[in-house]
C-alpha cells in the first residue's frame, strides 16, 4: 500500500505522540539506574592501532569486558558538511583515548535542546579473552538505536552481557537524527557533488558509513568483519530494513535482526510537498513545511500565504544559504513551538527517501518479494505483542490518573483490546508481512518471534502487568541483560529470576544467529529449535518469548496481515457498540497502514461517521492546519 493514499497515516518510526512521553521516561529511568558507569580509566591492554591511528580503551565488568568508546567513524557533519554524505575521519598524531562516548546527535530534550552536529561516534565492547594471543575472531553484531529517528544515541543501552557471556564484538553507533539526518530540498541537491550528497539519506548514510568502518577497523577489537549482524529495535529496526532496500550496504553485513521494526520508505513528493498541495501532498514536517516555518519564524513573513510566496520568489542557492544560516536551535525551534514542553519529544520529520541510490526506489515490502531486489541476508523480525501499551499509557481515556499518573482502569476491557490491536497491527506490518515476502524469495533463512513477557509487578496498587505488559521497548531489558537493576527491579520485574533466564535464552538465540545465521537451539544447543517461517498454512512460523509459568518458548503456526486485523475487528464480540469498534479503528489510523483516514470514513457502511476523526491528528509536527492558519 503506498502512503501517498494515507495523508495521516504516517509509518510507525515516525509516530510517537506526545501524550505517550510519560512512559518512555519511566522506562528512561529505568535504563539510567542500570546503565551508570563513573569515570573510567585507561588500560593498557586495550592499545590498538587502527586506519586513523593507535587507541586505547579501557575496561569493565571486572575486566571481562575491553570497551573502546568515542571512536570517530567520520568527520564532523557541521558547517559545510552538515546536509553531506559523512566524510571518513581524519587521522591523529599519537594515542587518542577511548574512554568515554561521543556526544549525542543534536535532538529536542533538556532547555530545550541537546546534543551536538559532531556526533559521528561509535562504542565498540569485546570479551576479555580477544586479548589472548591467537584468539579467534569473533562475530560483531552492530546495534542500531531507536527513538523515533529524532532521538537517543547508541550509549543508551549497555551492551555488556553480549560480549561478556555471549563472545561477540558488539559496536554501537550514533547516526544524525531528525531535519539533520534526513532532509530532502531541490536547494540541497542543486549544489550537491555526489549522488550521496544529493540523496537526503544523510542519517542513512552514516549508519553505512559505520558499516565501513567496521570492515576497515574490527579486526583490530577481535571482530570478523566477514560476519557482521546488524540488529536495531524500534527507528533501529526501521533502520535496518533501510540497510535491506540499500544497494551501498550490499555486502557489508550479513545478517540482520529487526525489534519492533516497520519496512516503510517515502517518495520525494511526500518528502518535499507541502501537506495541502492538491496534488501530490507532502507529509508533516516536510522541507517545504520546514521553509515556511523558519520564514514566519526569521520575521520574513507574516503568515502561510506570503510564506509560500517568499519561498517562490527565492532561488535554490538563496533558499540553501538561508537554510545553512540558522543555527541547530534555530531550526528545531519550530518544532519546540509546536510540541511545547513534552517531556520526551520525538518531533515528526520524514526520513528513509527513495532515492534511487541509498534507498532503492518502491515501497520496501514489494521489493522483498522479488529476488535480487533487496540485500537478501539471514533475517529475524519480531514485534511485542502489546506494542502500543507503551504509548497510550499515560494518556488512554480508559486509564485513571492521579495527579497526571496512572492509578488505575475506568475500563481494562477496552485497554486491554485496543493494546492487543496495537500489537496485532505493528505485527502484521513489522514481522508477518515482510517476513512472508522475504520466505518465498530468499528461502528458509528468514525467523519470526512475537514477544509475550508480561510480568510486572503492581505499584502502588497499580497492575503493572496490565498497564505495560509486553509493551514496545520491553524486550530491550532481556536482548541486553538488564534484569538486574538494584532497585528499579521492583518496579519492573515481579520475578526477576524467571526474567534473567529469559534473557539469557534470547540472548543465546541472538547469539547463534550471530555465530551460524540462524538461531537454532541457541548457544547450548539445549532450547527448543527456533524454526525457520514455514510457507504451509500448518507449518510453524514464529517463536513466542515467555516465562515457563506463561506457556514459555514454544512455536506458534498463525499469520496475519493487515486486512486481516481490520476484518476481525469488524466481528469481534468484545467491542460491544459501534463507537467502541470505531475507536479501535482510530487507532488503526494512528498506528499502521492498515486504513487510511479514507478507509476510516467508508468502513462498516460509514458506521463511523459519528465519530469522526478531525482534519489533522495530535501528532508533534509541522502539519498545517488550513482553517486556523498554524501548524
Amino acid at each position: 500500500m503506498s502512503r501517498s493514499s494515507l495523508p495521516l497515516a504516517l509509518p510507525l518510526s515516525l509516530r510517537p505522540p506526545s501524550f505517550a512521553c510519560g512512559a518512555f521516561v519511566v522506562l528512561g529511568a529505568l535504563l539510567l539506574l542500570a546503565c551508570g558507569e563513573g569515570l573510567l580509566d585507561a588500560e593498557p591492554a586495550t592499545r590498538r592501532t587502527i586506519a586513523q591511528g593507535q587507541i586505547v580503551g579501557t575496561t569493565i565488568d571486572d575486566g571481562k569486558v575491553l570497551a573502546w568508546k568515542g571512536l570517530p567513524f567520520a568527520a564532523p557533519p557541521i558547517d559545510e558538511l552538515r546536509w553531506r554524505a559523512p566524510r571518513p575521519p581524519a587521522a591523529w598524531e599519537g594515542t587518542r583515548e577511548a574512554l568515554a562516548s561521543g556526544s549525542m546527535c543534536t535532538q529536542l530534550g533538556g532547555d530545550p535542546f541537546q546534543g551536538s552536529e559532531d556526533c559521528l561516534y561509535l562504542d565498540v565492547f569485546a570479551p576479555a579473552s580477544v586479548a589472548e594471543e591467537g584468539a579467534a575472531l569473533l562475530p560483531v553484531m552492530y546495534w542500531i538505536h531507536g527513538g523515533g529517528n529524532t532521538l537517543g544515541s547508541g550509549d543508551m543501552m549497555p551492551p555488556h552481557a553480549l560480549a561478556r557471556d555471549n563472545g561477540v564484538v558488539l559496536v554501537t553507533i550514533n547516526y544524525r537524527l531528525g531535519l539533520f539526518g534526513w532532509l530532502s530540498h531541490d536547494a540541497l541537491r542543486a549544489s550537491a557533488e555526489s549522488p550521496e550528497d544529493a540523496s537526503g539519506n544523510f542519517g542513512t548514510l552514516d549508519i553505512v558509513r559505520g558499516l565501513e568502518w567496521v570492515q576497515e577497523n574490527i579486526a583490530q577489537f577481535g571482530g570478523d568483519p566477514g560476519r557482521v549482524t546488524i540488529f536495531g529495535e524500534s527507528a533501529g529496526g526501521l533502520n535496518v530494513f533501510s540497510m535491506l532496500v540499500s544497494p551501498l550496504a550490499k555486502d557489508l553485513f550479513h545478517a540482520a535482526i529487526a525489534q519492533s521494526g516497520s519496512p516503510t520508505s517515502m517518495t520525494r513528493d511526500e518528502t518535499d510537498h507541502y501537506t495541502d498541495d492538491p496534488e501530490a501532498p507532502g507529509l508533516p514536517g516536510s522541507s517545504s513545511e520546514l521553509l515556511v516555518a523558519l520564514l514566519r519564524q526569521a520575521g520574513r513573513a507574516d503568515d502561510r500565504s506570503s510564506a509560500k510566496a517568499a519561498a517562490a520568489e527565492m532561488t535554490l542557492g538563496e533558499i540553501e544559504t538561508f537554510l545553512r544560516g540558522h543555527s541547530a536551535a534555530q531550526l528545531l525551534q519550530p518544532f519546540v513551538d509546536v510540541m511545547g514542553d513534552a517531556p520526551m519529544p520525538m518531533y515528526i520529520v520524514p526520513n528513509i527517501f527513495q532515492d534511487g541510490h541509498v534507498v532503492r526506489a518502491g515501497e520496501p515490502i514489494d521489493l522483498f518479494g522479488r529476488p535480487g531486489a533487496y540485500n537478501a541476508v539471514p533475517f529475524i523480525a519480531g514485534t511485542n505483542r502489546e506494542e502500543s501499551k507503551l504509548f497510550v499509557a499515560f494518556d488512554s481515556p480508559y486509564v485513571e490518573t492521579t495527579f497526571g499518573l496512572p492509578s488505575g482502569f475506568s475500563n481494562l476491557r477496552m485497554y486491554d483490546v485496543e493494546g492487543e490491536y496495537g500489537g496485532l497491527v505493528w505485527r502484521a506490518m513489522g514481522a508477518d508481512e515482510p517476513l512472508a515476502a522475504m520466505r518465498k524469495s530468499q528461502g528458509a533463512n528468514v525467523w519470526g518471534y512475537r514477544f509475550d513477557w508480561d510480568e510486572e509487578p503492581s505499584v502502588m496498587g497499580l497492575d503493572l502487568s496490565k498497564l505495560l505488559g509486553a509493551a514496545h521497548a520491553m524486550e530491550l531489558f532481556f536482548v541486553f541483560g538488564l534484569t538486574d537493576l538494584g532497585y528499579a527491579n521492583r518496579f519492573l520485574f515481579e520475578d526477576r529470576e524467571t526474567a534473567a533466564l529469559l534473557s539469557e535464552h534470547m540472548r543465546s538465540y541472538w547469539a547463534n544467529f550471530a555465530y551460524t545465521y540462524q538461531p537454532g537451539k541457541g548457544q547450548g544447543g539445549d532450547l527448543p529449535e527456533w524454526k525457520p517461517w514455514g510457507l504451509a498454512a500448518k507449518d510453524p512460523k514464529y517463536i513466542v518469548f515467555d516465562t515457563a509459568q506463561d506457556d514459555g518458548l514454544r512455536m506458534e503456526r498463525d499469520q496475519i496481515d493487515q486486512p486481516w486485523v481490520v476484518s476481525r475487528a469488524m466481528s469481534d464480540p468484545r467491542l460491544l457498540s459501534d463507537e467502541e469498534r470505531c475507536s479501535v479503528y482510530k487507532n488503526m489510523v494512528q498506528w499502521s497502514e492498515a486504513l487510511s483516514m479514507e478507509g476510516y470514513a467508508q468502513i462498516g457502511d460509514g458506521m463511523c461517521a459519528a465519530f469522526p476523526i478531525a482534519s489533522r491528528l495530535d501528532f508533534p509536527s509541522l502539519a498545517y492546519d488550513p482553517e486556523k492558519d498554524a501548524y
